[in-house]
């Protein structure tokens, strides 16, 4: 089972499948319809039934009940999208046997190491297969781990009928990086009453806490005059932009949060004396405190418009997905499941609020109950990512787990 969920992997993660905030598409980029292809003719291959991909990109596909129990029928979902932070071309994934606990090389020309001293993490998975990046891109085992991780679930039942198990339904969703994962997604055609992503990190993690998330853009206008004759009349935007990043709390920052900490994230700076672009992610996981990070953006924006004039500082601020708390809560089973599913794979479940967000926290306001399993990577989004194809082995362990437990309990 290794060897099989470390080739998927290695495979799916040399596509490049980064989506693109900037483009108007569904998928973002075609290089996600390329891996869905692939993986609608792998899901044909290995015997799943209903296998479809709609012309946005949303792979689905099923694997019938083997018994006659009534049980809800279940999915499970991974994204096709990799990470947006860091190059996603030409990855060349690197496999590490039996990891000894000492610094890995992953690039020596570039002087790219990854080591525990500074990932002190890292020292526990001495012993491990780990597969890493060549330190010059990212390896996107989020979430290519976890398609790796479904599809060999789904094959090691197809190939072991003595398990029994209800209906189920598998879904590769795209741009899942950008908030756009479930957009188009069809909740009812899915079929599923419950369904967990397999997106989440190291092992046992198991979330269905999620952040309240929205996006903003703060565009400053300025006036450009040669500064040789600039008194009195140039309005230089780029200071007007650091003037209002400096009014935000700089404490309130991911760098200095954690937990149920909240934060407003400055993710870029662009422009110059004539126009300058703020762009923000505001994050909470308490609605109340979400609402007043918005409403503090914005009492910001007015006190400079007051200042500068109205026309200078435009804000565009939209929700992007809300704490799916809300909508687990009440049926708690789901996550229970799961729960007793790790715990009987001697697996210690670390159940702690996500400090971001899933296609669940999307998808559970549309109906779909859906928590977030951990695949075993660390430190995504860049080119010290790395995955441990021993707790990948136990991701995959834990879906069969799972399916069986809705039937045991049927």
């Amino acid at each position: 089972m290794k060897k099989e969920v470390i080739d998927r992997l290695i495979t799916y993660a040399q596509m490049d499948t980064q989506s693109d905030e900037n483009s108007h598409t569904c998928p973002s980029t075609p290089g996600q319809l390329t891996l869905g292809r692939l993986l609608v003719d792998e899901l044909k291959g290995i015997g799943m039934q209903e296998v479809t991909m709609d012309e946005n990109g949303y792979v689905m596909a099923t694997l019938p009940a083997n018994t006659d129990k009534s049980i809800p029928t279940i999915g499970f979902l991974a994204h096709i999208d990799t990470a947006t932070d860091f190059t996603g071309a030409g990855v060349k994934p690197r496999i590490v046997e039996q990891y000894d606990g000492q610094d890995i090389v992953l690039n020596q020309a570039q002087n790219v190491i990854l080591s525990p001293q500074d990932f002190p993490e890292l020292s526990g998975y001495k012993g491990h297969t780990l597969v890493t990046t060549d330190g010059t891109t990212l390896l996107g085992a989020d979430d290519k781990a976890g398609i790796a991780e479904i599809m060999t679930a789904m094959n090691y039942l197809i190939q072991h009928p003595e398990l029994k198990h209800g209906k189920i339904r598998v879904a590769f969703t795209p741009d899942e990086e950008i908030g756009r994962g479930p957009h188009k997604f069809d909740v009812e055609a899915f079929g599923a009453k419950y369904a967990y992503t397999m997106d989440g990190g190291p092992l046992g993690e198991l979330q269905y806490e999620s952040f309240n998330a929205a996006a903003a853009l703060v565009t400053c206008k300025g006036k450009n005059v040669h500064p040789g004759t600039a008194k009195g009349k140039m309005v230089n935007a780029a200071k007007i932009a650091m003037e209002l990043n400096g009014m935000l709390p700089a404490e309130e920052a991911p760098e200095h949060t954690e937990g149920y900490e909240g934060f407003f994230h400055l993710t870029s700076i662009e422009g110059d004396v004539e126009v300058t672009e703020l762009r923000y992610i505001i994050r909470d996981h308490d609605r109340e405190l979400f609402e007043g990070r918005k409403a503090k953006l914005a009492s910001i924006v007015e006190v400079l418009q007051d200042k500068y004039g109205a026309e200078r500082i435009v804000l565009q601020m939209k929700d992007q997905y809300y704490n799916m708390r809300e909508k687990i809560e009440p049926v708690k089973e789901v996550v229970d499941i799961a729960q007793t599913a790790m715990e009987k794979l001697g697996i210690k479940p670390i159940i702690e609020p996500i400090r971001g967000g899933t296609d669940g926290s999307q998808l559970s306001y549309m109906g779909l109950p859906t928590p977030n399993i951990f695949t075993g990577g660390e430190n995504y989004h860049g080119r010290y990512e790395y995955v441990s194809a021993d707790n990948m082995v136990l991701a995959v362990q834990t879906i069969i787990e799972i399916v069986q437990l809705y039937e045991a309990q049927a």
